[in-house]
Order: structure tokens, then sequence, then C-alpha cells
């Protein structure tokens, strides 16, 4: 079924954010149809999803399965935390930003036994004190860690701290919320147990539900050991192998449907590789051309993500965010406040529908807009 694209409306601004982000036309259309949960076309779709996440994952994704959950991205990373820590497991949490401390609070809230390793905000996750942890305490049995630390733009080095993690046996667990699908990576080569990202990050579709990549064997595993009844894992994946695509409780249909549109998208435009090129000429442009006109970023190039930049404010003090936000989100852009106590930052994310052009535009909106000097 087809509709008319021309019928909707433009949006007023991009949104320049982590997530939720700018999407196409196409996508937004695609949820103007009702579905019903129990029918086998839309259940025919989920097994789609399910089949092309996969599919995308890694050269070989062979033993590998995924599991779709309802709500936030957060959602998902708890239900994973929650359902393959066992009661007698310890998890060891690297953080270096609000969304690995997220993990850390998951833990303590569902009285896991954790240990972490804190690295600052600015820092990236160091994989040589991992293995010194490893070593020191055998008791440990699963390792964290956030992919792509929106809190900063942080991109941590997953390959290493997986090498680490399986050099000791250690079940991986990657939150590659705002990675997955905007960074070529190969879940298999990088011995990821679970991954979990959104409907809304990357693939570009809307918010309403997560998902995991799980390597089969050790999903299984995990039969019983869920904390919740609603965010087990291990049941909502069964229950949708069993019923060919019905999730175990009602499912966000226009959400769903959507995010298969956006992952036809995906595949139109190129496929993964294709989009991190996009992702990374549009942050190279944004960066380019604010260093130009004066700012600076929090981050060096080498532990940049191409997801979301971090600028520091400029140094003049009748800047205020508030009233930089305003003059912007009047141009048509959307940024976001910055995250971190050590300085005074905001962030500019370039995933979505947009493109290195849209930077350029938004580098002269600030430019004209400099409205503290």
């Amino acid at each position: 079924m087809t509709f008319d694209q021309n019928t909707l409306p433009d949006n007023p601004y991009l949104l320049l954010t982590p997530g939720p982000l700018s999407t196409t036309k196409g996508v937004k259309a695609a949820m103007l149809r009702d579905w019903c949960t129990w029918d086998r076309d839309y259940n025919e779709l989920v097994q789609s999803i399910r089949h092309k996440l996969v599919g995308i994952s890694a050269e070989n994704p062979e033993g590998y399965t995924s599991v779709l959950m309802q709500g936030s991205g957060s959602f998902s990373v708890e239900a994973v935390i929650g359902t393959v820590v066992p009661r007698d497991g310890k998890l060891a949490i690297l953080t270096n930003g609000a969304y690995g401390n997220r993990i850390v609070q998951m833990a303590n809230v569902l009285n896991i036994a954790n240990v972490v390793l804190d690295f600052g905000e600015i820092s990236p996750a160091e994989p040589e004190k991992l293995d010194t942890l490893l070593k020191s305490d055998p008791s440990i049995t699963h390792v964290a860690v956030v992919h792509c630390e929106t809190t900063t733009g942080m991109l941590n080095p997953i390959a290493e701290v997986g090498k680490i993690a399986k050099e000791y046996g250690k079940v991986f667990i990657v939150d590659a919320m705002s990675s997955f699908g905007g960074v070529e990576m190969d879940i298999a080569a990088l011995q990821i147990d679970f991954l979990i990202s959104s409907a809304n990050k990357c693939i570009q579709g809307v918010p309403g539900f997560g998902f995991v990549l799980a390597k089969e064997e050790e999903l299984i595993k995990c039969k019983g050991q869920a904390r919740s009844l609603s965010l087990d894992l291990v049941d909502q994946w069964q229950a949708m192998e069993d019923q060919q695509g019905k999730w175990r409780y009602t499912s966000p249909t226009h959400v769903v449907r959507a995010f298969y549109q956006a992952m036809l998208e995906l595949e139109e435009e190129g496929g993964v590789s294709a989009r991190a090129d996009r992702y990374l000429t549009s942050q190279r442009t944004l960066v380019e051309g604010m260093e130009q006109i004066g700012f600076r970023t929090l981050l060096t190039r080498d532990h940049q993500s191409p997801i979301i930049t971090s600028f520091y404010y400029p140094e003049e003090s009748a800047f205020t965010f508030a009233g930089f936000y305003e003059r912007l989100k009047k141009e048509g852009f959307v940024i976001y406040p910055g995250k971190i106590s050590a300085a005074d930052t905001f962030r500019i994310g370039n995933i979505g529908h947009v493109f290195p052009e849209d930077m350029e535009r938004l580098v002269k909106a600030i430019e004209r807009n400099r409205f503290w000097l």
C-alpha cells in the first residue's frame, strides 16, 4: 500500500539531536494505517524486521537472533540486564557518561552484584583497566559498555573491550543505542553476545520500541532468570519465535510499520556503510564550519563519534544556551543542551534525515545569530 506523502506538512525545524530525530515523509506516512496485532500481514512485517536487523548486524550473522521490546531504548537495556545476568552473577560496567551510569542504576535497582569502572566524563573506556579488574575478580560473569556515549559524543573502543572480556570467558553486552545502523560494526567479529538499540536512532524510525540482537545460544541459557514479567527477554523472544512475529503484549503497531519503512529506506540509501559515510561527512562539515567561526569541540577527533558533537560555550559572558536555542529554533534547527558537569557545553547531532548541506546552513545560521557578541 502506498501513501500520498505530498499531503504531509513539512516540519518547522530539523531535530539535530541524538533521537528522536528528523524522519522522512515516507516514514511518517507509513503510520497512517491501523494494524491488528493478531493479523498475519502485521506479524509477517515483524518477522521481516527481525530478519533484516540480523542481516545488517554482521557479515556472517549465523547463530544470532533478534527480539523487539516495547518502550524506549532504556526498556530494552533493562530487559537485557535483568534477564541475562543470573542471580549469582556479577556485572562489570564500564562507564563515562549518563548512559553507562544508567546501567549502573538499573543493576542496583535490580539487586545485581556489580563493579563499576568509571572513566569520568571526557575520557574513553580503557580496556587495560578491564583486564586488570577481570584478572583480580574471577566472580565477574558479564561485562557491559556503551558504544556511543551521547552524553558527550564519545565512541568507546568496543573491539578492544570485547577482546578482553572474551579472553576471560565473560558474556559481553553492548549498549549500541546511538550507533547501530549508523556506524559500521560486525557483532560476530566483535564477539558481542547482546547488542541493544532503539527504533528512533540510526535506523531513522520513530520512538516506541527497542531491539536486542543476541547470540541465540546465550539467550537460551537465560530462560527463567528474568527479574520482571514484562521485561523478560527470553519469553518475549520465545513468543515471537513460536507465534511467528506475535508480541506477548500490545505492540506499537504504527511505530513498527514506520520502522519497516525506515529499514527499506536504509537499504535504498546503500546500507549501513553509505549511511555511516553520510553521518561522518555531516559531522566533519559541522565541526569544520563551527571551528571557522570560533567554536571548540569538547572531544578530540580520535574519540569523537559521527553521531553527536559537544561544543564549548563561547567565552563571551553574554551567551546563554536558552537564548541561543530559541534563536536557532526560529531559524529551523533544534539542538541539545550539554550534559556534563566539567564544562559548559551544548550538543549538535548528525543522525536522522539530515545532510551535509544542512550542517552548512546551520553554521551560517549560528554565525548570523551571534547576538551575544
